[in-house]
């Protein structure tokens, strides 16, 4: 599939490399990129022969600076502002409940709707050159598109106070020890050590990995009876499946499952 400003590799082994391809604009996302997500969001649901998601930015500077800033420029309505931002929000929504895993390789800045971009993934690394901000408060603005929700459940309340406040930067360091990302490394190695990365999630059960994914994110929302019915739920219907099967054949083997999403 041919994008505008998105950059697509998918592999033999079903790992999705999705690169923002802007560099020039900080990969900032566009209405173009906007468009792209949207299409990108179909493939994703649609193409079984993904398994894992990468995405990343090109060149050396940001993986994305957030919105363009002259998407923000346009004499909007109230109305048509709200329907073009919930494109965005769904397309981060459907990240956050699809069934595969993502992976967020952090080449450099991510600020605005890039952090928001990232936060919606599963998994965030980030070298150690990335930085990290919401800034919106400086163009009399708010952390939109799940922004503000999710900063709050990776961090906790008074830290996204005070990140969103303050609009300060911080250093990849100091984002992974408030948890916002879980792992720093070297820009040389990032998308490398992404890769490993994905290539041991591919080893893994992927209905477990898609059905786990759900009831964390469904967990965080609900009470407690209702999250451990759905666990359970889950649980009677993975026993059910080949996978499991091969699961406990190779244990009992003493070899290395190979699961066929069955």
């Amino acid at each position: 599939m041919n994008f505008t400003h998105l950059l697509y590799n998918l592999s033999p082994t079903g790992i999705a490399t999705v690169t923002l391809n802007r560099p020039e604009a900080h990969n900032a996302i566009s209405a173009e990129m906007r468009h792209d997500f949207r299409a990108l969001g179909d493939l994703l649901l649609t193409d079984t022969a993904i398994k894992v998601v990468i995405f990343t930015g090109a060149g050396d500077e940001a993986f994305s600076a957030g919105g363009d800033i002259s998407h923000f420029e346009r004499e909007w309505l109230t109305p048509d502002f709200r329907t073009h931002g919930h494109h965005l929000t769904e397309f981060f929504n459907l990240l956050e409940i699809l069934e595969k895993p993502v992976l967020a390789a952090i080449n450099g800045v991510a600020s605005g709707a890039g952090l928001q971009l990232a936060m919606a993934c599963d998994l965030r690394l980030a070298s150690g050159q990335a930085r990290f901000a919401f800034r919106e408060n400086f163009i009399n603005l708010i952390p939109g598109h799940g922004g503000t929700v999710r900063l709050v459940r990776l961090v906790g309340l008074a830290q996204a106070k005070e990140l969103i406040f303050m609009g300060d930067t911080l250093s990849a360091e100091e984002a992974q020890k408030i948890g916002l990302v879980h792992r720093v490394m070297p820009r040389e190695t990032l998308l490398a050590e992404a890769q490993v990365l994905a290539q041991k999630l591919l080893q893994r059960a992927p209905q477990s990995l898609g059905l786990v994914k759900r009831l964390l994110l469904t967990s965080s929302e609900t009470d407690q009876t209702t999250a451990l019915f759905l666990e359970s739920l889950a649980q009677s219907v993975l026993i059910k499946t080949e996978d499991h099967q091969e699961g406990i054949r190779a244990f009992r083997e003493k070899r290395k499952p190979r699961f066929t999403g069955r």
